[in-house]
């Protein structure tokens, strides 16, 4: 790692790259951005921006699960429960007529309550309130590490399984035609989402965590021609929104995951405004 922050103080002069902490901020963003912009485009494409952020919510509950079991490792704790979740919403969502967003919404309900409810009726919810808003200047070397894991499976699963989760999307009768297990294929995303969502939520914090997911994405598609631009541009959104946030939060000392997100809004509604503009041209 000392390579590394070397390299990042020659190619990054500034005064905050003096700091370890601001280093491994920075490594962190650099490598988390590009899996929320490579998720975020499978996400938005099967309209599951409503099940990434009920699983954010979710933490919570694994959270106080892994308490009452006395795990020391509340990250297991969350990934395990999360798992479970998305794939028990996935079973029930695909079983009953109701709206998807509407058993959504009563799972993330009822998880989110019986989280607080533990974790208030234990004295310890001022021990675990820091996941909400997250921070990322707290990030470790060992924990960049497993973000780089994180990182290549996100990739590999993206790169041979990116055209059947769009297939199944698109029509689940016609890519069971074509020999697609549709529901091997919603589980695998949902358990991916799952991993990926409570591995970063310490960091990026229940409140914003979808938040991340979906701006650079949804800004992507406005201005996005075809399917590899949209895929391009929300990863350049996403470490642009990332790395500028970081910045500006150690300038201002407002929070960095808050202020991401701001950035992300903003070039949201310029690509929404650039958008509207195009089609008035033509």
């Amino acid at each position: 790692m000392e390579v590394i922050y070397n390299l990042l103080e020659v190619i990054l002069p500034f005064d905050f790259m003096k700091y370890t902490f601001m280093k491994n901020a920075f490594l962190a963003i650099i490598l988390v951005s590009p899996i929320f912009a490579i998720i975020g485009t499978m996400i938005v494409n099967k309209k599951m921006a409503f099940f990434s952020d009920a699983l954010g919510h979710s933490a919570l509950t694994g959270i106080a699960i892994g308490m009452l079991l006395g795990m020391t490792n509340m990250n297991i704790a969350m990934i395990l429960f999360a798992v479970v979740f998305a794939i028990l919403l996935n079973i029930i969502k695909n079983k009953t007529t109701y709206g998807a967003d509407t058993i959504i919404s009563v799972f993330s309900s009822i998880a989110i309550a019986i989280g607080l409810a533990i974790l208030s009726k234990s004295g310890n919810f001022n021990k675990y309130s820091s996941y909400l808003v997250g921070d990322i200047l707290s990030i470790s070397e060992k924990e960049i590490i497993y973000l780089l894991f994180a990182f290549i499976l996100t990739f590999i699963f993206w790169y041979y399984m990116f055209n059947k989760i769009n297939a199944v999307s698109l029509n689940k009768t016609l890519s069971n035609s074509k020999g697609i297990n549709t529901s091997l294929m919603e589980n695998t995303f949902a358990i991916l989402i799952a991993i990926m969502v409570m591995i970063s939520i310490r960091w990026i914090g229940i409140l914003l965590i979808n938040s991340l997911i979906i701006l650079p994405v949804a800004s992507s598609r406005n201005i996005a021609t075809n399917m590899r631009t949209y895929h391009l541009i929300a990863i350049i959104f996403a470490l642009f929104s990332g790395i500028l946030g970081l910045v500006i939060s150690y300038y201002t000392n407002i929070p960095t995951g808050p202020m991401i997100v701001i950035i992300s809004g903003i070039i949201y509604f310029l690509t929404f405004g650039l958008k509207k503009l195009n089609r008035r041209n033509y």
